[in-house]
């Protein structure tokens, strides 16, 4: 299964896990956000829907994924290049796809300071 790891990390994570993979050490799909604040900001309850709809299914038109959530094209399309510029999704051929098969979230919550 394809996997990718949603996660919170720091500059100096991700650029630890950029070095051991230039190092040979497999380190899995990643897209990772500087804050849960940034997560949550971009990745909002209709753009979960979406990533839902896209996910396993391959390139998809956005008309196409805007039937599949039951949503206007053009408030999709909005959410579409959200996640475009995120990083989240890529543009393909035919329209746009999530190329994953799964999707994991990681980040941890502790108390405020």
């Amino acid at each position: 299964m394809n996997t990718v790891t949603l996660s919170v990390a720091s500059r100096a994570d991700v650029t630890r896990c950029a070095l051991a993979a230039f190092d040979g050490q497999a380190q899995g799909a990643h897209i990772s956000f500087a804050s849960v604040e940034l997560l949550w900001q971009t990745l909002t309850r209709k753009r979960w829907e979406l990533l839902h709809a896209l996910t396993g299914q391959g390139v998809m038109s956005i008309r196409e994924a805007a039937r599949r959530v039951g949503r206007d094209v053009k408030a999709v399309h909005s959410d579409i290049s959200a996640l475009l510029s995120a990083g989240v999704i890529d543009r393909a051929e035919g329209g746009i796809v999530f190329p994953y098969d799964a999707v994991h979230v990681d980040f941890m919550l502790t108390k405020a300071a």
